[in-house]
């Protein structure tokens, strides 16, 4: 057996073991306690401070605010129980990638935590990029402008008290288990953590004035680092003794909730932008830079890229209507647009300026090669350009040498539109597979259940997060959504912006 039930029965019957998932996002905690077979079974949230931003690019959050909103998800969570929480045998933490804290000896924040998007070190990573270049080709990474390691490098010259520097999920496992924990591979990849060679980039941090001891041993994700405390059970309604494993940043942790575990597996993620996640078995570099991999926790790896088009480009459709009203606006152009059928023109939606995935140029810009006929065509040109994008992006990291087989799995909001995944499913010529529960906190539930409700991650997800719903290609379109895909492929060569 893989698990202990925590103890006790409800209603005279034996508990049923539970894992707890928490999410910690920037707006908000939230947590998922979910059963061997992916039922959730209880749900708990609190809200975070919004951080502040200000001038230099600075994003900061209070966080002595992370474990309070944190216990306080729990409460909820584990009091809506049959057990009142005594039946969750492991807990783990996903958080923002990148977002961190200087800390003492004991774990306590010296100041406000640098959040993800928080740009004042740029300078330093600019630096690092140098220090390190061969490091980071052979793990096809970039140091960009907000990558974490500047942060870490900001704390240690700005708090002189400094004796840790903390990721989010390493606070909130202080306090779990009443002492320090081990950092996760994926929260510390844009800290500067070289998964390949399993160590730091001492070269740059030596450089860079950082004594080794402030950064933290780190752990594959899904690893036991302790267990909760008596005082955090008395305060959280976990039970003593529940065991504490490492999560992964809240993007692997989306990923690894709709199933897409095993190599060759895939997910396009198809929020306000797109995003591309899978599963390899060796590590895919990309020399354009579009592309970049974290570690797998069975040591595989997780090559993705983002877009910077996607759900964004239906906004300005419905802009200025409220939220109820956007949507229903949004489903009455589907259908319209349903009914018409393939869209009379090309269009590349993108809202803003320059693309990062699945190619990299700073001059591209939206635009569409015809007018519209009406709004339903306007409406089908869109969903039909971020197909052509996701196809594009599929093709692009088959040519990198990373293998693509099954349905791609869906998530996000747009995956919520039946015409949308019926395009996409057509376009690509090949099912999508839609989840129920692809979201943050129920990834971090999966890596708490692998080792504990089931033997391996693998296992994990293919009980936990069911078959899917199935969407398959429309055949009748398939011949003219092709060609519009050609013709999009034409249009960005002939602007000069694919390799």
């Amino acid at each position: 057996m893989m698990f202990h039930t925590g103890g006790g029965e409800a209603g005279g019957r034996p508990l049923v073991p539970v894992v707890a998932g928490i999410d910690v996002a920037t707006a908000a905690v939230r947590v998922v306690c979910a059963g061997a077979r992916g039922e959730v079974l209880a749900e708990g949230g609190a809200p975070l401070p919004d951080p502040v931003r200000g001038p230099g690019g600075r994003s900061e959050q209070d966080a002595r605010s992370w474990w309070p909103a944190t216990a306080q998800a729990l409460r909820q969570a584990t009091a809506a129980l049959p057990g009142r929480g005594r039946e969750v045998v492991a807990v783990a933490v996903s958080a923002t990638s990148g977002t961190l804290v200087a800390a003492d000896a004991d774990g306590t924040p010296l100041g406000p935590a640098l959040m993800y998007d928080d740009r004042r070190a740029a300078d330093v990573n600019a630096r690092a990029q140098e220090l390190g270049g061969d490091r980071w080709r052979s793990l096809g990474l970039t140091v960009g402008p907000t990558a974490a390691l500047g942060r870490l490098v900001w704390c240690v010259r700005n708090h002189p008290d400094t004796r840790h520097v903390l990721h989010t999920p390493e606070v909130l496992g202080h306090h779990l288990t009443g002492g320090p924990v081990a950092a996760d591979w994926s929260h510390t990849l844009k800290t500067g953590y070289d998964p390949l060679a399993g160590e730091w980039a001492h070269e740059v941090f030596d450089a860079l004035g950082v004594p080794p001891g402030l950064l933290p041993r780190v752990q594959p994700p899904g690893s036991q680092v302790g267990t909760v405390s008596p005082q955090t059970a008395a305060e959280t309604g976990l039970p003593a003794g529940c065991r504490v494993r490492l999560g992964m940043t809240d993007g692997c942790a989306g990923q690894l909730a709709t199933g897409a575990v095993a190599p060759g597996q895939f997910v396009g993620v198809l929020g306000t932008t797109y995003v591309l996640k899978g599963v390899a078995r060796d590590l895919v570099t990309d020399p354009a830079g579009a592309l970049y991999s974290h570690r797998h926790p069975d040591g595989w790896w997780l090559p993705g890229g983002a877009s910077n088009t996607g759900g964004e480009a239906l906004a300005a459709q419905a802009a200025d209507q409220p939220a109820a009203d956007r949507a229903r606006r949004l489903a009455a152009l589907d259908e319209a647009a349903e009914a018409r059928g393939p869209a009379s023109h090309v269009c590349y939606p993108l809202r803003r300026e320059g693309e990062r995935f699945p190619f990299v140029a700073g001059a591209a810009r939206g635009f569409r090669t015809g007018p519209p006929e009406d709004g339903a065509d306007r409406h089908r040109a869109v969903l039909e350009g971020v197909a052509f994008v996701e196809r594009l992006a599929l093709e692009r990291v088959r040519d990198l040498g990373a293998e693509v087989t099954g349905p791609l799995h869906a998530a996000g909001g747009g995956s919520r539109s039946p015409l949308w995944n019926r395009i996409r499913a057509t376009v690509l010529d090949r099912p999508l597979r839609v989840v129920e529960r692809a979201e943050t906190a129920f990834g971090a539930a999966l890596l708490a259940a692998a080792g504990t409700l089931h033997p391996d991650l693998t296992t994990a997800a293919g009980e936990m997060t069911g078959p899917g719903r199935l969407v398959e290609p429309r055949r009748e379109e398939s011949a003219a959504l092709d060609d519009s895909y050609g013709r999009f492929r034409e249009e960005l060569a002939t602007r000069g912006w694919l390799p």
